[in-house]
């Protein structure tokens, strides 16, 4: 038998706190406060579990077992990106629907984080004998740039071996490089289009956008008439500002942009196709000649892909445009094999055009373990034990804590491949079967961490 499946003991219990977890609205992109109060939530029940907590400057902290040998970790944050629009179910709780869990944070990334706090539990209590330091690890601002992890590792070390359910299952072997940009101007030059908003993410694909211009009766039946040309869904409507116009699409990862349709991309191809650049601003202006409607920035100049990792992809997460800011971030995740710096050159060039700035708000460099690594090695393990068979062993354009890690860990789960999880998106759950499965995985792979004689990284 097993390991893992002492997970299993731990249903009522696991699913409880992932209640409570849930119910906390730590939106790190929103709130500190609320980011702070689930941090204190995990720690204080890992206490209450008879585990040691350690809390770092509020901004994160583990939960420990053992005290000797090599330090391994399993990473996870408690924050999450914004609940958005569309959703069937109340986001900020736990919905238990066609045999499905449902809430913000249930896969990315709460649910891991309760599940690892009940397998360090789950060996405490089994009497294990340890030969390693295990910790599980949690952070609050995963989702806006890991500053999280940079305070915890000033005060503590970096594991010797260690993993981060934060993506799908097999085991994430690569992560391409993440830039994220904001392209701006101190003016706002468009005679038509007077302002213009979308997104509250950076690194997720709007699901709404609206703009408001100044247009007359006749034009604005010729705006509604030809807006059946272009790809999108708009709603016009008439105040007494101006026209409003409204466009919809479907919020996905930035790191998967494909899987969504853009409606700030979509509502600025309509502008831009119905009004000249002095209408409608440099900033609209430039989406319509840089970015369009695509989402692997050919317009850019940055269609790349490479063996190890794949094609580069680009999104328009958010603008603003008004009378005191006018800016658009994207966020560009880009092949391993390639140079962040010739990237944000092309930017800058193409930006440049219409007399823009850009402004680099965060760079991760992209993360390589190779195949043969002890990391993969035991994980691939542990997978194998509980499945049946090898894991597959990928690449993401996905940023998790793995590339904080100095390439002694990698991404592995919490989710499945054929389980359609809409991370970032409205209705994001997971199959409650899968999500009990990921638990003997992930445990089982903690039991390795903690049994097994690592003296050999």
């Amino acid at each position: 038998m097993n390991f893992g499946n002492n997970i299993l003991k731990y249903k009522d219990d696991i699913l409880r706190d992932l209640k409570t977890l849930l119910e906390i609205r730590s939106v790190s992109s929103e709130s500190e406060e609320n980011c702070v109060k689930a941090l204190e939530f995990v720690l204080t029940r890992a206490e209450e579990l008879g585990l040691v907590s350690k809390n770092i400057d509020n901004k994160a902290g583990h939960a420990e077992l053992g005290n000797g040998g090599k330090l391994c970790g399993a990473l996870t944050h408690l924050d999450v990106v914004p609940a958005g629009k569309n959703w069937t179910v109340e986001p900020f709780t736990l919905t238990q629907k066609d045999g499905r869990l449902f809430g913000r944070g249930v896969d990315d990334d709460k649910g891991a984080s309760i599940i690892d706090l009940y397998c360090l539990k789950a060996l405490k209590d089994s009497g294990v004998e340890g030969k390693n330091t295990l910790r599980a690890i949690f952070g609050t601002d995963e989702e806006i740039g890991m500053t999280d992890m940079e305070a915890y590792f000033e005060s503590e070390p970096l594991p010797d071996l260690s993993f981060t359910p934060d993506s799908d299952y097999g085991i994430c072997f690569a992560e391409k490089g993440i830039l994220q940009v904001k392209v701006y101007t101190d003016r706002k030059d468009g005679t038509v289009l007077s302002a213009i908003r979308a997104g509250d993410a950076v690194n997720a694909v709007p699901d709404e956008a609206k703009a408001l211009l100044y247009v007359s009766d006749s034009e604005t039946n010729i705006l509604k008439r030809n807006s059946k040309k272009y790809n999108g869904k708009f709603n016009f409507i008439d105040t007494i500002d101006g026209l409003v116009v409204e466009s919809f699409g479907k919020a996905s990862h930035a790191c998967e942009p494909e899987k969504g349709f853009n409606a700030a991309t979509a509502l600025a191809e309509f502008i831009n196709g119905e009004f000249g650049s002095e209408e409608v601003g440099s900033l609209c202006e430039f989406i319509g000649y840089a970015i369009r409607t695509e989402t692997d920035g050919t317009s850019l100049g940055l269609k790349m892909r490479d063996f190890v990792s794949g094609d580069l992809s680009c999104n328009l997460g958010k603008i603003r445009l008004n009378d005191n800011s006018s800016y658009l971030t994207l966020d560009i995740r880009y092949p391993v094999t390639m140079t962040v710096k010739n990237i944000l050159r092309r930017i800058e060039k193409s930006a440049a055009m219409s007399g823009l700035k850009v402004e680099v708000l965060h760079h991760a460099e992209p993360l390589y373990l190779p195949k043969d690594s002890r990391t993969i090695s035991l994980l691939s393990g542990a997978y194998e034990s509980i499945v049946g068979k090898k894991p597959e062993l990928y690449s993401t354009g996905g940023g998790t804590y793995a590339r904080m890690l100095g390439g002694k860990g990698v991404a592995f789960g919490p989710a499945f491949k054929d389980d359609n999880v809409n991370m970032h998106n409205a209705d994001e759950s997971i199959d409650e079967e899968k999500f009990f499965l990921h638990a003997q995985i992930c445990l089982e792979a903690m039991y390795r961490m903690y049994t097994e004689d690592l003296s050999d990284i």
